[in-house]
């Protein structure tokens, strides 16, 4: 089998080694190394030991050289070790047969054995030949942060009883064995990271070793790649010499060298420089991107993309500190390349002094940012990762971003990244695909390493070099780049064998516990979620989750998966079944069950729709309820049209159900939140499939990926009284924060009238979704006593609507039981408006009364 990467083709081979592989494969011989250290150097004695497998971390053990040191000479005195590290390399088992594991602090004292593998040292040597033992190593690049007042805790608490998720839901004490292996599994891993590692805060910081790190005498670069015969560090600053400088191996596959400072003390490779790594494997020589890599770029009229050593001489200073975690998340999703009203790559400065304002003035209190980590491929969205540690430099450089996040702050907002640790990119010239020449080395071997519909690798979360590498991946984000949280892309591809793929999810719970579970990547996510949250306690985790896993947002020491949020994914789905059909034939009792049918306990985050349904070959909800009367009857200064008038009115009231009883957090998707017309197209040409199809391009055409906000800006146009909408239910939610109320209650939802009715704390909403029937007097039930005012009103003119409520009109309640509720109101409930009450009485006080500005 060839694999074809821009024009070159590399043949398949077998795996050079079988390290951490699979959780399946055998034991291996090893060795392990013990250190005995001195005070300011490493003693020069090295004891070995056999051992029943190995790690990729021991004591990096190099040829001596000018620039690979010697291990016996002095080394810097980067972190703290112990008189003997030792580290398991393969991590986990079988994970579908319970072995023997001491399940230690089970509340019903209960024993499920998984088998205790042997442990062996991980090491990262200081092979610096010069005296800095006394100069700490530091990844590339850090920053000096002004957050000093900022309390940072740096330990992760240890694992609870993972016992208390039987208390909240009694259905999961049927699948007790499955659950409490899975826990066992993670104490047993926390407890190795912990004994052979210095703790999950340690392990997690993997890019203080590994990769390039500087020091006042000189850099060190390291890289994990057990299946390369040699290496060697090539790139601008030796002429791309593959013979200048040469790497050495220790026995657990890592590749180092030492480049001292220049005679007049500058580093040996100049800031900006571009870097690979040059590898003879078995499948010929290849020259790659470090995987740790921290910047990389594609040089004009080149194909593949370069490493870069990226150490500018001034560090960004961040200026503002994290904005205090919101009890609600409004998130705005966004992608900065196509966040321009232009036909262009916008980049993070335009994108930090142009949209972030819009977002804030449009009421959200998140961004969540799409396509951070580098890709080759554009039109990947930003999923197929090829350095995962680099931020892409389409839109600029690091600091770019550490610029705009801080921006963010400035006004805020949190940021969130898109991560993607489900899979990465099959790119062999860019990423991390045959990095080192085998099938597998950061994945699963064989079919089980390919996701067939993604044409993506499959990670493989039983290795522990695997582990360090998406563990220290998240920490580098949180700590260099200040984001305050992730949506993790593709969670139901990662904790099933067979990826969400032609399964329909029915919510049995045979579905969540048995042979298709992985239960190696439900344990990562677990870990990656410990970490996050220990060492960072305001940041948030969103997990993509369609398949419904219950404890997916429970916490981690309870025996849950750790994640904060669910993405509730089922409502965009739902919304495009009943856009497909009349709104005639909806039904209101489906609409309200599918917007409430989540976890008790779990959070979500909802969204009638996101950059899925905007890509080219679906729709968005405006183009479903208008298409291309669109194009035509969008201007104020013509008549409109049915679909038209129907359409803004489903718009707005869509989006507003779905906020008011969908979850706990509300996302959207840029530009949609004035009906965004058209798709979303990246630039592309043709491809000519190998069966001798070909699939049209666009020309690389520009003009379909970006966000024209001048259309929600314009005065001239109806998108504006979408958008002014939008932003008033962002405003209203801030206000009464109603997304969180412990209060919810629906009183109706009738068939025949079409009316939903509902209470979210001292709020009340009505929604009349009747193609033409108004009703007047109608009465609506409610909890509490008091002077009502309508607060929201789709049908305000200023939302494009035909202003047929009065907002001066009081509302006084009535006692007398109605709908269950103990009071009513009479209101006027006119066709396709929605409505929400407010409680007079009750009104926050602070926050004084909602102002719309007219132009965002």
């Amino acid at each position: 089998m060839l694999f074809s990467v821009s024009g070159l083709r590399f043949p398949r081979v077998s795996p050079v080694y079988r390290y951490c592989a699979s959780s399946f494969n055998g034991a291996s011989t090893s060795c392990s190394l013990s250190l005995l250290l001195k005070k300011h150097h490493f003693s020069r004695r090295i004891f070995i030991e056999k051992s029943s497998s190995y790690s990729a971390f021991s004591s990096l053990t190099v040829a001596a050289s000018k620039k690979v040191l010697d291990p016996g000479g002095q080394g810097d005195a980067s972190s703290p070790m112990t008189d003997q590290l030792e580290s398991p390399s393969t991590i986990s088992d079988d994970p579908q047969v319970i072995h023997n594991v001491d399940s230690e602090g089970m509340e019903d004292e209960k024993k499920i054995e998984v088998e205790e593998q042997e442990s062996f040292p991980s090491v990262f040597s200081n092979n610096d030949e010069e005296a800095h033992a006394e100069e700490p190593s530091v990844p590339l690049h850090r920053n000096a942060s002004t957050e000093k007042t900022e309390a940072k805790p740096r330990s992760i608490p240890p694992p609870g009883a993972g016992q208390k998720i039987y208390e909240i839901d009694s259905l999961l004490l049927g699948f007790r064995d499955h659950i409490d292996y899975r826990y066992a599994q993670y104490k047993k891993i926390r407890k190795e990271i912990d004994k052979y590692e210095g703790g999950l805060e340690v392990f997690s910081r993997g890019y203080e070793k590994l990769g390039f790190t500087r020091s006042e005498t000189g850099i060190t670069y390291r890289e994990w790649a057990p299946g390369a015969k040699s290496a060697a560090l090539i790139g601008d600053f030796n002429n791309w010499s593959p013979s200048a400088d040469t790497m050495s191996q220790n026995e657990f596959g890592v590749w180092e060298i030492f480049l001292p400072n220049t005679a007049d003390g500058s580093p040996a490779i100049p800031h900006g420089s571009r870097v690979k790594i040059r590898m003879e494997t078995r499948s010929g020589v290849k020259d790659s991107i470090p995987a740790w890599i921290k910047f990389s770029v594609q040089a004009p009229g080149e194909i593949p993309y370069s490493g870069i050593y990226y150490d500018p001489p001034e560090e960004y200073v961040f200026k503002h500190p994290h904005p205090k975690r919101p009890k609600s998340l409004r998130i705005y999703e966004s992608h900065v390349g196509m966040s321009s009203t232009e036909p262009v790559i916008n980049t993070y400065a335009n994108f930090r002094d142009n949209v972030l304002p819009r977002i804030k003035r449009l009421g959200y209190n998140a961004v969540q940012i799409m396509a951070i980590q580098e890709h080759s491929y554009y039109a990947s969205f930003g999923y197929h990762v090829t350095n995962f540690f680099a931020p892409s430099s389409r839109f600029g450089t690091p600091d770019d971003l550490k610029s705009l996040i801080d921006r963010a702050h400035e006004l805020g907002l949190l940021v969130l990244m898109d991560i993607v640790h489900s899979h990465a990119s099959n790119n062999v010239l860019d990423g991390l695909n045959m990095f080192d020449g085998t099938d597998a080395h950061y994945f699963h071997s064989g079919s089980k390493g390919h996701h067939w519909m993604w044409d993506s690798r499959l990670f493989n979360y039983g290795s522990w070099e695997v582990l360090r590498f998406l563990l220290s991946n998240a920490r580098w984000w949180l700590e260099e780049y200040k984001f305050d949280g992730f949506r993790f892309d593709g969670v139901t591809s990662m904790m099933y064998t067979h990826h969400g793929l032609q399964v329909a999810f029915t919510g049995n719970y045979n579905e969540y516990f048995g042979y298709a579970t992985d239960v190696d990547a439900v344990v990562y996510l677990m870990l990656v979620n410990d970490m996050i949250h220990g060492l960072y306690p305001e940041a948030v985790t969103i997990g993509e989750d369609v398949s419904g896993m219950p404890t997916f947002c429970l916490p981690v020491q309870d025996g849950g998966v750790g994640f904060d949020y669910r993405l509730h994914m089922a409502v965009a789905d739902k919304w495009i079944e009943l856009l497909k059909k009349r709104d005639e034939d909806w039904k209101m009792g489906d609409i309200v069950y599918t917007l409430v049918n989540r976890r008790w306990l779990e959070k979500c985050v909802v969204y009638a729709e996101s950059h899925d349904q905007a890509l080219v070959g679906d729709k968005t909800i405006a183009f479903w309820l208008m298409d291309k009367d669109m194009y035509d009857f969008m201007s104020l200064d013509r008549p409109s049209t049915p679909l038209i008038d129907r359409g803004i009115a489903l718009h707005k009231m869509i989006r507003l159900i779905t906020m008011g009883l969908g979850g706990e957090g509300y996302l959207n998707f840029m530009g949609n939140e004035f009906g965004h017309p058209e798709w979303i197209d990246f630039p592309r040409g043709e491809q000519h499939l190998p069966s001798g199809k070909v699939i049209p391009g666009n020309n690389f055409s520009y003009d379909k990926c970006r966000r024209r906000f001048d259309l929600g800006d314009a005065n001239y146009l109806r998108y504006k009284g979408m958008q002014q909408f939008d932003q008033a239910m962002q405003h209203v939610e801030a206000k009464y924060g109603f997304m969180t109320s412990e209060h919810q209650y629906i009183s109706r939802k009738d068939k025949g009238e079409r009316v939903i009715v509902f209470e979210r704390g001292n709020l009340v909403f009505v929604f009349n979704f009747h193609w033409h029937e108004s009703y007047c007097g109608y009465r609506v039930g409610c909890s509490k006593p008091g002077k009502y005012k309508i607060v929201l009103d789709s049908d305000d003119l200023l939302f494009g609507g035909f202003n047929r409520l009065n907002h001066d009109v009081e509302f006084f309640s009535t006692e007398g039981w109605y709908d269950n509720r103990p009071r009513s109101l009479l209101v006027y409930a006119p066709n396709r408006t929605a409505v929400v009450y407010a409680l007079v009485e009750d009104e926050p006080k602070a926050t004084g009364n909602l102002q719309l500005t007219q132009n965002v």
